[in-house]
Parts: structure tokens; sequence; C-alpha cells
């Protein structure tokens, strides 16, 4: 029998991870594959010699698989007319491995005590191409084959062997493999659950193949018709035979099951087919012959008759056939349950909506799984000692039970580990904190090792530990240490070596050791892996690993000898030599010790007593008398101490002990302390199982989980679910808020125990049973006791309300009920009962049960074998069942356990009983309508049913199964483990999206079924009609190739889907490879699958690809277009050409993809007269990250330029002074510079409505756009000049895929033509000017120009890539020396070609991202990743490898340098010894590199997310920026260099305003400046810019900031919030002084201060202030902050049309004082015109409008002079004079100019759009 992990089978390479090679080996010609016809991933095995082409399993031939399934299935196909060869190692009982080898090159059977020879004869597609009998090569239409190996058969028929396990597999050369497994189950292919459930196969043993196993079946076809399937030997053989292969004819595998066993089959195989030929109600109306293992299993169903088509008529429901059990096979004592489900552990994150699925159209319950762990409420179970912090310290690991969580302390998310089987002992965490060492109490003492970052479990060994105190890993993880009892409970320490775990490898012992004296704690030397210190009563001992050998000497502990010591800790700080570092010991008197290692010695004690509180109330150590306390934990920082006590304190201690500074008091004894590895957090447990962390900064302490001290026992939800009451062994009463995980409340009651919960349905009353008899009733919202009831006289075991909160009901051990009547919040006793409940019935929560609608009332009494039915307002007796009665067949009485409601319309009662079965009875008549068998292994211990009536959870053992309550399927219910103690209770919470389970701690589980749908009765089915129904459509039913599970249900189709399965037309091949014309006239076929496919294909397109002998020539195509000056319109469309392709993005970061824009072009632009302009762009701050190779450098001539949004940067290095190249109103995608620096091309998307891409080509000497050119329809992803400069090629993205070539002298097109797949890069050969190469998905393409006169034609050779790299695309290129060419790919590899031949003779493993940067000079090359990494390499040799073609290998390739970057790279440029460069990053940065210092400076620094403010300094020296990143920047205006960044995590910052200088008051020396930012989760930051920190942090809004402003004189902070709150408040003080709400519900746009220049204005005080709204509304107001006065002074609101016709969004409502009409203010918003309107606040009206082009999105008035700019939604900048004037307009935004602000002179402005800010200038003002 397999082991319970490997059943109901295993699939070996998906167990194994054959894909990462890391348990797995590969030598020679191995790779994966995607096989079209397959569906899925293939490897493919070739080579000539077997024993250097092989894929081995596991890696090391010393290690085992240890899979013990019977069946050994392989799905291979041998490669046509070439021999191949299997070898399996199997053990058998006796230890002796034995090998097992089957090859069609094998001439005859030959064996030997250790080896068994097999000849393998190869089937073909067509019968007679095969030779019957004789081996040989395949043939070349040889087929697919399920080859079914029956391990132990073999080993007993061929050796008398008895069979333990398969040890190892190797396929050899030859083969395409799909898949490998083991199973003692026997697999029929072609048959579906459904029919094998019909059919006779499910009583031999025999099972559908599950869907990983599966070869596809085109719809209409067979499955014996395409593939072979082949047993070996077949059931029942008793002869041995010299051969495998196919059998001849195919016999009916009912059939021979059903043979004599006095005649076995004559031939060896059995290719089955089936009883799924044969029509479903044939094969139920045939008499069928059951044998005697499988016995017949009867169901009480009521007589139903469905008319079924067909011709065999009604059909009862009830026949015997339909009942029958699966069994396993060859048992015949254990029947398994029908319907299988799977056992999950969790699911993965839902996606999306789910959709019901149409009844019988699947064969289980979908989703697959149909839960998802949410969340756990517990702590602890073995021990309370053990919470970890994470390397970052932003996450705590614990253990809870049986699984082990890790909780992100910012958003309160849990991660889970799953695996073990028992409660967890110890943890323990590696340095790097990568690896997760686990080990969990019980008998077995089984450890696992996990990948902590990703949650899977690396290994899985035997610790030979019971009661294991003590988990420890060393710093580098490669050696972790234990302490236990062994199975004679001395104690005994355990090294293993864990280093190879994280490679594939296994986990070792290093050594161990017995010692007699008590060990408490132990743990391995930071500073060396093979040294360890432990501690307990009476000692203190160093160990050492030495020689495989582990031994220890004790420390001298002179008079401190008799103590007992619990923890140990090592100094931490920065000293010299690790070793001496000082080692603390501490002990339950109170005692400290410093224990110096080195010399072995104690250098010091101190004890700790709980000293009367000094005068400063810090605590002191010393060395006086008296108890001390009892310290149990002990964590060292480098600046303090902390200790965890038995009196419950959490004390940090200064490094001397001389006194506490901080304490923590907890309700218990403190178990464990930690400190964070940043030092700022110590983490603390308790006895009483609650996790918490003190945070030393704040001096605040978080209580992160608590738990019950014993097993939940039961719970109650309240209301809609939100708050649940449980109760436990610890004699406590908790309610807790399920959606914090927090404790409410705790409830306990001296010298009494708690029973039962139970909430009330609408009020927040929670009642309690305690063992004493007494009910209480408290009142939650009043926290006190409402009412006490004592019609009991022993312990309550049942405590319900109904549905509606009328009436109460509880009972007790002696079978008193008692029935209670709630009016206004107070209980009558209505009735009681005696003897009327079971006695020993158990008690819980759910005893006693109600229906739905209040009316009935059920319970197990007046004894375990009766259920009674009552009359819940009288308890008049309605109904009792004997339920020991119901199975007449049984030999032992049946009792009652559970007892649960069905749905109200159909008045089922639901019972569980001791013989692990569910019967549903008639709730009016008691008669057994179904029964559900069996449910669990042991008895089920709760049972709910959801509100729907479509599902049930039922739980038993440690486990909880969700069913299909109306059993439709043949897979009705999915079984969840993760509890390690029996589960107590289940149910949905009221709203039915959770699930909650309590046994040794509360799991609450995401329920991810499709939401209830109401259907009418009439398509109701029974569950036999289902079955018949679903068994046409589940042929039909499109399969799920993902191993994912399904997180959402399937959307039933209206018609059949077009079948796309394209490799349907080449059942021999597995390439499926077919030509276009091909394709074209299979398009025309009328129901061609390819026609959808290829509906929208031009004709026209030219694929060019490489045939291997003739390479194509193309020739230049005849185009309309070509260059034309700039002001040429761009109306023609392109001719002779197709349409853009709709093809999927490459997966490809190199490739570059647009931002997304939802502004258009400006219709109109007033560009001001030359010579007349007002504004100049002086600067534009930052670098598009989003671009690729988008920054140009030549260290020759000192050029330098890059792109920010549409305008290219030409910075002068040495001065830092910009000049600015304005052309493209796109976004630039990518620049490229001719290699004399001359000429410059730039590229970007289509410009003015043309249909054509744009690229313009600038002189470098004067900045002046020569030309333009059109021709890619998208976007253009590379470009790149000939050497000589001579040509210019160009490529489009992956909608485009064309390739255009331009002439340099006139920029006339050249030729152009299409590609077939998308191209990522393209180079030019330094060394022949004529030939270039690109790279795009899995291949190179080699080009050769060849000119003739004037005509010029382009020779192409594709070369794919290596195929042990499989399906990758190659993503960047360079030339290096002569005959190379270096590729990067999206794996991180870098393959070197040889361009001679074009062939790949070397690759190697170059980082873990893509590459999509390379760079290579004479002999260095440079690589640039998504990793965020640039490498430097020398290759030196590389050109010497050349020459040994396929034998090269990589470790002539050397890394010298690496450095880490700020984002992904996506740009380079270097000096021709790549010494020094600059290289740009998707974070907007440009970086100077210097490999020779190891430097790396900030050349270019941007925001690469949106700018959300831009603000001036009072001095006009800085501007402040802010972004949605929630970094607040200062650039330096005069340089434009980022002088300081505060950055927030996790916030966005919306706002942001420089402090002003008071008025009047000159500048001081060193004067600090402040900043104040407004953020996304409502609070208001203070920065000063000169002491670069952070003054002061207030949480003035619940919601988001949107606006922030300062008073005039800098001493109030004005903020307003998404909600449309303004608050004031006081910087000095931290305080909100104000807090108005008259724009309450609408977001404030803006703030804005000014002094009164009006006395006249009724108001008191010196300020004018403004807010506003979105809602169109402006409030003025008059304030004097000195003497707190805040009045309103004017509220304006302004008209607005119904709808915003037109428009995504509405425009923002601005508004601004005007700096030059004192007493006027100016408006711009959504209105009925667009206009700009001048409002006086002394005249009350509108005093003048300026009409717009557009509504504006931002506003900015110059205080200097009579401008007014303002930005819009066009990417238009408008400079408008006031009050008339020609407006001005300015190119430069290549999206919504959204922030315009004047400097406070008048003489700069600052715009921005998206990550973009441009500085201007007034030269004029």
């Amino acid at each position: 029998m397999a082991a319970a992990w490997q059943r109901p089978y295993l699939n070996i390479f998906k167990h194994f991870r054959v894909e990462e090679w890391k348990r797995s080996a590969k030598e020679g010609d191995v790779a994966a594959l995607t096989d079209t016809r397959m569906k899925g991933t293939i490897y493919r095995i070739r080579g000539s010699n077997p024993a250097s082409s092989y894929l081995q399993l596991p890696r090391a031939g010393t290690q085992s698989l240890g899979l013990t399934g019977r069946y050994l299935y392989l799905l291979f196909r041998p490669l046509p007319r070439k021999h191949f060869l299997v070898h399996l190692d199997v053990t058998t009982e006796e230890n002796q491995v034995v090998r097992i080898s089957f090859s069609n090159l094998f001439k005859e059977f030959k064996s030997s005590s250790t080896w068994l020879q097999f000849p393998f004869v190869c089937g073909a597609a067509s019968e007679g191409t095969a030779r019957r009998g004789v081996p040989g090569a395949a043939p070349g239409d040889a087929r697919w084959t399920c080859l079914v190996l029956d391990l132990p058969s073999i080993l007993a028929l061929y050796l008398a062997r008895s069979y333990s396990h398969l040890r190892g597999v190797k396929l050899c050369c030859n083969l395409l493999v799909k898949n490998l497994c083991t199973s003692d189950l026997l697999f029929e292919p072609g048959v579906t659950l459904a029919r094998a459930r019909l059919g006779d196969l499910s009583c031999r043993g025999v099972a559908p193949m599950p869907r990983e196993l599966a070869f596809p079946v085109p719809k209409g076809q067979k499955w014996h018709d395409l593939y072979d399937y082949i047993r070996f030997p077949s059931e029942g053989a008793k002869l041995l035979h010299n051969s495998i292969q196919k059998s001849f004819p195919h016999p009916v595998a009912g059939d021979q099951v059903l043979q004599e066993p006095g005649h076995p089959p004559t031939q060896l195989v059995t290719r089955s087919r089936a009883a799924c030929d044969l029509p479903p109600v044939q094969q139920m109306s045939s008499p069928k012959a059951v044998p005697r293992r499988c016995p017949v299993v009867t169901k009480s169903i009521p007589e139903v008759h469905l008319a079924v088509p067909g011709p065999g008529g009604a059909v009862p429901a009830a026949d015997p056939v339909l009942e029958e059990k699966l069994h396993s096979a060859g048992d015949t004592r254990q029947p398994l349950p029908l319907s299988a489900g799977g056992i999950h552990v969790y699911a993965h994150q839902r996606r999306g909506q789910t959709a019901r699925a149409v009844p019988g159209s699947q064969e289980g319950l979908v989703p697959d799984p149909i839960l998802k762990l949410r969340t756990i409420i517990g702590f602890g179970g073995c021990s309370t000692k053990w919470a970890l912090w994470t390397r970052d310290s932003t996450a705590v690991v614990y253990p809870c039970h049986a699984v082990i969580v890790a909780l992100l302390l910012q958003t309160g998310e849990q991660r889970f580990f799953l695996g073990h089987t028992d409660k967890v002992a110890a943890l323990a965490l590696s340095g790097s904190g990568s690896v997760l060492a686990s080990a969990q109490a019980g008998p077995r003492g089984l450890g696992r090792l996990w990948d902590f970052p990703t949650g899977t479990c690396l290994s899985l060994f035997k610790t030979h530990l019971h009661g294991l105190v003590s988990l420890s890993f060393s710093h580098s993880g490669a050696v972790l240490c234990g302490v236990g009892k062994d199975v004679h409970s001395k104690t005994m320490v355990v090294v293993w070596n864990t280093a190879q775990v994280t490679h594939g490898g296994g986990v070792t012992v290093l050594a161990k050791a017995h010692t007699d004296v008590d060990i408490q704690a132990m743990k391995i030397a930071f500073f060396d892996d093979t040294r360890m210190v432990s501690c307990g009563r009476d000692n203190v001992r160093l160990w050492r690993v030495r020689s495989g050998a582990l031994r220890s000497c004790p420390v001298p502990l002179g008079e401190y000898h008799a103590l007992e010591f619990t923890d140990l800790a090592f100094e931490e700080g920065p000293q010299q030599e690790p070793e001496d570092r000082a080692l603390f010991v501490c002990s339950r008197s109170g005692h400290v010790l410093e224990v110096d290692c080195k010399d072995v010695c104690v250098r010091s004690a101190r004890r700790l007593l709980p000293a009367q509180p000094q005068e400063d109330g810090q605590e002191q150590a010393g060395n006086s008398s008296g108890p001390g306390i009892a310290i149990n934990s002990i964590s060292m920082s480098s600046s303090f101490c902390a200790t965890g006590s038995e009196d419950g304190y959490v004390r940090l201690w200064l490094l001397d002990f001389s006194a506490a500074v901080l304490e923590a008091e907890h309700e218990a004894s403190v178990s464990c302390v930690c400190i964070s590895p940043d030092g700022h957090k110590v983490l603390s447990t308790t006895a009483a199982g609650s996790l918490g962390y003190l945070d030393v900064q704040a001096r605040d302490y978080s209580t992160l989980m608590r738990s019950h001290g014993g097993s939940v026992l039961g719970f109650s939800l309240q209301g809609k679910g939100e708050h649940m009451a449980t109760v436990a062994q610890d004699s406590t009463i908790r309610v807790w808020d399920l959606a914090s995980r927090q404790q409410l409340y705790d409830f306990s009651a001296a010298e009494e125990t708690p029973c039962t919960v139970a909430f009330h349905p609408f009020w927040k009353m929670l009642a309690c049973g305690f063992d004493s008899g007494v009910v209480r009733i408290f009142n939650l919202a009043a926290s006190d006791l409402l009412l006490e009831h004592k019609q009991h006289r022993t312990a309550v075991t049942g405590l319900t309300f109904s549905p509606d909160g009328n009436l109460m009901f509880s009972s007790c051990l002696q079978g008193t009920l008692a029935l209670y009547r709630l009016v206004a919040q107070k209980i009558q006793v209505l009735r009681v009962l005696g003897n009327v409940v079971a006695r020993d019935g158990g008690s819980g929560v759910d005893t006693l049960v109600l229906s739905g609608d209040s009316r009935l009332l059920a319970f197990v009494g007046p004894s375990k074998y009766v259920v009674t039915v009552m009359e819940a307002c009288s308890l008049d007796e309605l109904l009792r069942v004997d339920i020991s009665i119901l199975d007449l067949h049984s030999t032992i009485l049946d009792s009652a356990v559970k007892v649960c409601f069905g749905p109200v319309p159909q008045g089922e009662l639901l019972v569980s009983t001791s013989s692990n079965k569910i019967l549903v009875l008639d709730a009016r008549t008691g008669r057994l309508v179904r029964e559900v068998s069996p449910v669990h292994k042991l008895s089920c211990s709760s049972l709910a049913l959801s509100k729907d009536g479509q599902y049930l959870l039922t739980a038993g053992d440690k486990v909880i199964k969700v069913w299909d309550y109306r059993m439709r399927f043949t897979i009705n219910f999915q079984v969840f483990i993760g509890h390690s103690e029996p589960v107590h209770q289940v149910a949905f919470t009221p709203d039915q999206e959770h699930i909650i389970s309590i046994g040794d701690a509360i799991f609450l589980w995401d329920f991810l079924a499709p939401p209830p749908v109401k259907s009418s009765p009439g398509r109701a089915h029974s569950p036999m009609s289902a079955l018949l129904l679903g068994s046409d459509s589940s042929s039909e039913k499109p399969k799920d190739g993902s191993e994912a599970p399904r997180q959402t249900v399937p959307l039933p189709l209206l018609s059949s889907p077009p079948c796309l399965d394209i490799s349907s037309g080449h059942p021999a091949g597995f390439q499926s490879i077919s030509s276009e014309s091909d394709r074209e006239e299979e398009a025309e076929l009328p129901g061609s699958s390819r026609k959808v496919a290829n509906e929208h294909r031009d004709a026209s397109v030219i694929v060019v690809e490489s045939d291997g002998n003739e390479e194509p020539v193309v020739r230049p195509r005849v185009r309309q277009e070509g260059s034309r000056s700039p002001e040429k319109p761009a109306n023609e469309p392109r001719k002779g050409t197709r349409a853009p392709k709709c093809c999927v993005r490459p997966d490809s970061y190199r490739h570059f993809t647009p931002r997304f824009k939802a502004s258009v072009l400006p219709q109109s632009f007033l560009s001001p007269p030359a010579g007349s302009e007002v504004l100049k762009l002086k600067a534009v701050i930052g670098y598009n990250g989003n671009g690729r190779g988008n920054m140009v450098w030549n260290p020759d001539t000192g050029f330098f330029a890059y792109s920010c949004g549409c305008v290219i940067v030409v910075e002068d290095l040495h001065s830092g002074s910009q000049s600015h190249w304005l052309g493209h109103a796109e976004e630039i995608s990518t620049l490229t510079l001719s290699h004399h620096a001359q000429v410059l091309a730039s590229a970007s998307g289509q410009k003015d409505g043309d249909s054509h891409c744009q690229i313009c080509i600038w002189s470098t000497q004067d900045g002046a756009c020569t030309a333009e050119l059109f021709h890619h329809e998208t976007q253009v992803q590379a470009m790149a000049f000939s050497w000589d400069d001579r040509f210019l090629v160009t490529i489009g993205d992956y909608s485009d895929q064309t390739m255009a070539l331009w002439s340099t002298h006139t920029y006339e097109l050249v030729l152009s033509t299409c590609i077939s797949e998308p191209l990522h890069d393209v180079a030019f050969s330094p060394f022949s000017h004529q030939d270039l190469a690109c790279v795009g998905r899995g291949a190179v393409t080699f080009w050769v120009l060849e000119q003739q006169e004037a005509a010029v034609r382009l020779k192409v050779h594709r070369a794919p890539a290596p195929d042990v790299l499989g399906l990758v695309e190659l993503t960047s290129l360079c030339y290096g020396a002569e005959a190379l060419l270096y590729t990067g790919t999206n794996s991180g590899q870098i393959c070197v070609w040889d361009t001679e031949t074009n062939s790949c003779f070397m690759t190697w493993e170059a980082d873990e991202g893509e590459i999509g940067v390379l760079l290579c000079r004479h002999q260095r090359l440079l690589s640039g990743s998504n990793t965020k990494r640039i490498r430097l390499w020398s290759v030196g040799s590389v050109q010497e490898l050349r020459l040994k073609g396929p034998h090269a290998r990589s470790g002539s390739v050397l890394l010298e340098h690496e450095i880490t970057l700020d984002g992904t790279i996506v740009s380079a440029a270097f000096d021709d010894s790549l010494e020094m460069g600059i290289v740009g990053t998707t974070a907007g940065t440009l970086w100077y590199i210097n490999w020779l210092e190891s430097t790396s400076i900030r050349l270019i620094s941007g925001h690469k997310n949106k700018v959300t403010e831009v603000c001036f300094s009072p001095d006009e020296s800085h501007c402040a920026t802010c972004g949605e990143d929630g970094s607040v920047r200062i650039w330096a205006l005069g340089s434009t260099e980022l002088v300081v960044q505060f950055q927030v995590l996790n916030q966005s910052c919306q706002c942001l305003a420089w402090k002003p200088r008071p008025v009047g008051v000159w500048p001081r020396p060193g004067e600090s400046q402040h900043v104040v930012a407004g953020y996304s989760d409502g609070t208001v930051r203070v920065f000063s810019v000169s002491r670069t920190e952070m003054e002061l942090k207030m949480h003035p809004h619940a919601a988001a900031l949107t606006a922030v402003t300062y008073s005039t004189d800098g001493e109030m902070i004005l903020s307003g919030g998404k909600d449309g709150i303004v608050a004031v408040s006081s910087p000095r003080t931290g305080m909100t002084i104000h807090v108005l709400a008259d724009h309450k519900g609408s977001p404030i746009t803006v703030l804005q201060c000014t002094r009164k220049q009006y006395h006249e204005l009724g108001v008191e005080g010196g300020e004018l202030w403004l807010a506003a709204s979105s809602d169109r509304r402006v409030s003025v107001w008059g304030s004097d902050w000195l003497q707190d006065k805040c009045e309103l002074l004017d509220w304006l609101s302004f008209p607005a049309p119904a709808g915003p016709e037109g428009l995504d969004s509405l425009p923002p409502s601005l508004a601004a004082f005007c700096p030059w009409e004192h007493g006027v203010l100016v408006y711009v918003g959504f209105g009925l015109q667009k206009e700009a309107l001048f409002y006086s606040l002394r005249k009350k009206q509108v005093l003048r409008k300026i009409s717009l082009p557009a509504f504006a999105t931002s506003l900015s008035l110059s205080p200097a002079a009579p401008f007014m700019a303002l930005g819009f939604g066009d990417r238009l900048l408008r400079l408008q004079p006031c009050p008339a004037g020609a407006p001005q307009d300015y190119a430069g935004h290549d999206d919504t100019v959204h922030l315009c602000r004047f400097a406070p002179s008048g003489r700069r402005l600052l715009t921005a759009s998206h990550s973009a800010v441009l500085v201007w200038e007034l030269p004029g003002a």
C-alpha cells in the first residue's frame, strides 16, 4: 500500500519539480518542450549513447524516491526510427536493489538476481506497419503510449521476491515523456468517472485516468484509436513472457477481469477498451456478475422513475449497480466511499467573481478547492516559547498547533506553512531568513525545512527526538541543532547538515550524542557552525563537532553550580573578534552569568532583583540577597538586553544590567523574548498563549494574538458574524472580533467551568451554560450580567436561541430540557422536561438544533439510539426515530451522534451516527430518505448546512469535509486538513462567505462556492438523473489544463466554442508545424478550427523563415511613404501592408509598452510669434524609466541625451546646463546615436492623428530636426545605425512586427519586411557593415544586406536558441570580438553565437532574471537585468572556446564586478574599456558607474509615479515635489539635482507646501526651512529641510488629504481631506485647533492663504483664505489666528450642466486670489462655459470672464505680472495675459498638465505632467 501522502496517486514529475533540475539530473540533449497536441510540457531526450543522454530521478544515485505505489505509469512516445532505454531501480522487502530495464534495443529477455531486461516491441499508428513480436527501432508513426507496470507482480513472477518501493528511474535517449506516476489504483484510459460508476469497473479496482495522466482526445474520437495502452504483466497472468508489447486483438477490460482463474490470458498485455463504448442504459439493464470481493451495499432511496431517452426506457433509481462502492485494488477489507474527494490544505487566492456552473456539468464540487484558509486565531500548542522575527523585522513567525504562521505586522496578513501532522514543538530561522526549520512533537518526531519566501517544504526528515525542547540554526543556515529525548527518555543532542537543502539535497546527521545533563536551551555559535552552547539545571556546557563526533565540556560555575539555567544569548556588538563576544546565561534565581567562551570561564555574575523602585523609577541589578527575578528568557541587542520573567514582566536593561529602562507587564509569566534584528521591537510570548511586541521607540505595546489555554469546545456567532464567542477547556469564555482577530471580552467564573455559549441572533446578548447547571445571560454592550437561571443541577450540555430570537433552550447531563421565552430582553421559563435528552449524548453548541423557521426542535434522546423532534414553542413531542433499527444487516447497534435540520421546504433532518454514516430522514414522517457512508474514519462530531441548502459541512477526526448536499456528482465532497486535534464544531457564517472550524484553535476559511442561484422546481434532478445527464455532457466539457486549483466556477457556454487544437491535423507528429498555404486552405473549410484564428490574417504578409538549406531572399517593397518634412501632413495611409497584428505582448520587460494616457492632443495651438515668447523652458526634472534604450552618451564627444516624456534633454555633464529638443508629441520609446555622434534618431508614437509612428532625425551640432520618418504603425521597439552610418534600421513592436531599413543620405525607405514573431533588439556588426542581427522569440535572425547598384536585397537566416534553454525570449544582443555575438534571455542566460556558422556554442547562467541590456567592449561584457543588477564579465577566453563547438563550458567566463541599483536596467552607455558609463533604470534614475572605483552616483533623478504637487521655496533656490510613491523630494533649482528625499512607505503623498518666510524678517544664516506634506492615510508630516528629518506627525483627518498650505505667517497649517473636512493645526503644539465641515462630502481641491487687503470686508483679522471643493463650491474666510478667530466671509457656488457630455471625468474646481487685483479671486472648473471667472469679494459679483479652449486642469497666477498659467487635459500649457491679451500656448508635455505653480517672485513657473516636472523661466518678468 502506498503511503498516505502518495495516495490516490503521485505525479512524480510535479512532486520532484523536474523542471527545476534540483532534485533530478539530466545529461546530454534533454529539453522541456511545449507540445500542442499533448497540450502541455513534455521532455525530449535524444542522443546516440544512452550513457550520455538521460533524465534521472533522484539526482544522486545514493538517494531514493521511496515511492511505494503498486503501479508505475509511464506516458511516453519513442522517437521515430530510434532506440530507447528505460531503467527502473526497485527495492525488495529484503532491502535488495533490482534493476528492471526495457528497451527496443534488447533482442531477448535476460534475467539475473539483480537485473531484469525486457525487450519492448513498439506499436504503430497503422497496425500493419509493426512487426508483431519483433523488437527493433521504433516505426516512423510510433504512437503515444501509456505503459502500466505492476511492479510487485514483476518481482513475484520473475524473481519470487516481495516488492518494497521504487528507488530510482532513469529515462535514456530517444524518448518523448509526458509524465511519470505511481499509484495503488489501476487507471483505465478513455473512461470518465461517471461512466465508471455506471459500469462494472469500480468493483474491480479500476478508476478513470486522472487529468494529469490523461492524453487529450479530440471530440468525436476514441482514446484507443489514437494511443496505445500496455499493462505488464496483465491481470491474472501466471505465465512468464519474454517481451513487453501491445496485444492483438484488444479484449474488453470487463471480459478479461471476469475470466476464470484457471484460464489466464494468452497475451501478456491488456489494451483496454471499455465499458464506455456501451450505451449507459444498456450497461445498467444488462445483468452483471459481481465478484465476491466486491460486496453490494444498497441504500434506502425512494422509488423514483425517470424517463431516459434510449432503448432502456424508465430505469428505477434504486438499481443495485449504482450503489456499489469503490475498493482499493487487491484490498477487500476497507471499502472506500463512492465519492473519493481529494485532500486539500489550502486554496490559492480567488480571482474575480465566481459564477454558477450548470448542474451536472462537472464530476465534483467546484471550485476545487472550495475552501481557502484565511485566518487562524491561536498561538502555541505544544509550547508557548517559540516566536521569531523575520530578517527585515516586518513579520513574526510562530506556531499554532500543527500550523506555522507568518504574520505581517503592518497589514495583519497571515501566511501559513502546512504539512505537520502533530503540534509544532520548535522553530528556527536561518541567519539569512531564507530557510525555516520546524519540528513536531509526538512519537514520529518529524522535522521540516521550508523555503521561507515561498512557503514550500524543502525537506522532510526524521529527528529521532521525542519531546524536543530546542532547535537552533547556524548563522549560515548550513547546520541545524536539536535537543530532545530519545525513545528511552534520555537527553540526546543531534546536529544535522542542511547545506544542500536549498539545492535539492537532503538532510544528513552530522553528529549526535547522549548526555545525562539537563538541557533547557541550546544555540549554535554565530561565528562557528561547529560550536554550540547549552544550559540547563546545574550546568552550562560548550559543545563542538569534530571528526563526526559531538563532544562537550562544562563551564566551571563555582558557587553558581546549583542554579537552574533557562536561556542563553550571545553578546551583540561591533567586536573585532567574534569569539570574544560574551555569552549571557539566565536562571530562575535571577542570576545572569557572563561566560567567556574562549577561556571557558565565568567573567561575572549579576542577580536581577525585583528591586524596590528607585527615585527615578528604575529597577537595579546587584549582588544583594533575597529572592531574585525568575528569568525564563533573555535576548541581546547592541544597545540593550531584554528579559522575560515568571512574574509576567518584560524588562529592558542597560547592557551592564545596572538599571531596567523599560518594562511591560503581562497577565501571565513570559515564556520568551526576542529582540527584532533592527533593534526597535521586542517580541514576547506568555504561558497564557498571548503574543505581542513592545515598540521600544514609541514605548507602546501591541498584542498580536491571544488564544485559549486548552481545546476550543464550541462557538457561537453574533448577528452578521462580526463577533464570535468561544468556550474552551481553559474554563474561559472569550469574545473575538473576526476581522481583526483581537479578543474583545474574557469571561470566567470562580470555581465554575463554562460548558457552552450562544449568541442571540439580533441583540448583543450572550448566554453561557456552566458545569454547575447555571445559565447566565450577559449584556455585551454594557458588559454586565443580565439574568441568571438555575433550572439544571448538572453541567449544561446544550444551549441555543431560536433563529427568530424569541425562544431559548437549554439541556444538561441529567437529560433535562428547558424552554425560555424572551420578552423585552428578559427571559422567562416556559417549560422544563426531565429525562428527554440523552445523558450520554455528549455536549456542545449543536446538541440542540432548530429548523430554519424556528418551528421544530431536534436532539438525541432520551437515549443515544433515538432522535426526537419536538414543536419548538411548546416542547410537544412530534416524532421519535430509532436509529439502531434502520440498518437491518448491521451486527452492532448504531447510535446517533449529532443532528442537523435540512432546508425548510424539504423538511429533512440529518443525523450522524456512530458507524460513520449520515442518515437523511424526513422530519415529518421519520422515513429514511437516503444514506451517506462512510463519512469520516471516526464518528462525525459536527454538522452544518448552508442557508441555501446546497452545501453540507461535516467535521470528524482532524479534518473538515464540504459536501454537495444533494449528492449530484460522482465526487461529492472535498477534504481539508490543518487541525492537529479533533474538530469539535464547524459552521457557516451568516453571509455564507466563510466557514469557521474549532478544535485546537479557531480557523476561519474563505468559502469559494458560487452564490446561490434560484431555479425552477422542474429543473431539479435526483442524484441518478444528474449522473445520466452528466455522462453525456462531461465528454463535451472543456478540459482545464492548468494544474493549479480553479478559483472560479467556469461559466456555462451557450454554444460549443470552436476547437483550436491545431495538432489534430498531425497525429503522428508532436511539433504541429504547418505551412502558410496549408493554413490558408484550412481556413476556408467550413467548420475548420483555423477559420476563427485566421479570419483577420492579411494575405500580403510575408513570413521570413529559414529552411535550413535554402535561405529566402526578401526583396524591397514599393512604398508610397518614406521620409517627409516635418510640415507635411500625415494623412496618407500606408499601402501594401497589413493592419496591426492583434497578438499578445511578449514575456519580456525589454519590450516597450507606452504608458496609458487618457489625454489627447490639442485641437488648436496658439504658438507665440518668434521672439515674443514669455516662457522659456529652463530645465526638465526626471528621466523616463518606462523607455527602452532611451539614453545615449558618446565618451569621445561628450554628447549626452535622454528622454523625459516627449522631450529630448541634452545635458552638458560638466556644467549641468540643459537644452531641450521639442518635436515629439507622444512618449519617446527609444533613442540611438550615430557612430560619429553627428546624428541622433528618436522614436515615439503616432503624431497629430497620423496612422504611423514618428521617427525624428536630429543634428547634434545645432539640435535641429532634419527629417521625420513615418512607417511603423504602433511603436518603435529599437533602432540602430550601421557602423559606417550609411543605414538606419528600425523595428516595430509586437503589434507592428515590421523591420525597416533607411538610407541616412536621403532618409528614404530602402526596404521593409514583415516579421512572423516580435523582435526585441537589433544591432549591426562592427566587422561587416552589411551584417546585422535581431533577437526575438526563441531565435536570432541574421541578416545580410546585398547591394547591387541602386537595388538592395536582404538575406536572412533564422537560428533557433539551444534546446537546453527551452522556450525563451532572446531579449538583448551585442557584438563582441570578431565572429562573436552575445544574446541575453528572459530567463537569465547569456548565449554566445558564432556569426560565421550562425550557431550557438556556449551558454551560461548570468542572472536570476531577464537580461535586457548587453554591452561588449574588447574582453569585457556588461549585462543588466530586471533584478536591478549590472554585472561585468571577463570574456577574454570565449574566442578560443569558439573552436571547441558544443563542448565549450562556462568556466571560462568570470564575474568581475556587480552593482545593484534602484530599478530594472533599461539603458546603458559606456566608454571603450567599459570602465565608466551611464545606466538608466525604471525608477527614473540615471547612474554614473565607475567600475575601477566600484561607485555608483546619481546623475539624473526623477519620480517614477505621478507627481501630485510641486512648490517653490521662499528664496526660490529650491523646489519641492511629492508623488504617489510616498516620497517628498527637494531639488536645487540651479543644478536640478536631488538634495534630499523623505520617504514614507506604503502611503501616497498627495499634497505639500513650503513654509513661508515671515514678512519683514530678514533670512538668518542656517535658518531651518520646513515643508509640510499630506498623505493618503490622513496624516500630516512636517519635515525640516536643513536638518533632513521629520519634526512632526499629526493625524487630523480620517480620510486621505488632498490639499495643504501654511498660513501667511507660517504659524498654522491648513489641511483639507477627501471627505471635505478642513482642519487647522498648530505645527508648534501638534494640536488641531479648528475643524470645519462646511465642504463635507466633497474633496477639497485648493487651500490658499493671503494677507487681507481690504478692511471693509466686514471681518476681523489680517488674513484671508479660501477653500475650493470638487462640487464647484468656494468658501472664503477671514482669520486672526492669535485671537483664535475664523469667520466665513463668502460662499460661492458655481452652476454646471446636468451631465458632463464627452468627459470621462469632471475637471477639478480651482480657485486662487488675484495678486495684482486686491479683493478678487479667480475660479476655473466645470461649468456652463469653458471660462475663467474673476469674482470681486467686495462687490459680490463676477467682474469679467476669459474664454478658454477647454476646462482647465491646473491654475496659477503670477505674483509679479498679470499673467495666468493654465494647464489643460490636452497636454497644453497656456500663458494668459490679464485682463486681456493674446494667449500663448507651449508644448513639451506628453500628458495632462495637472500642476502649474508660479514662484513667489513670478520669475519661474513649475509644471507637471504625470512624472515629468518642467521648470520655466519668464525672462521679462
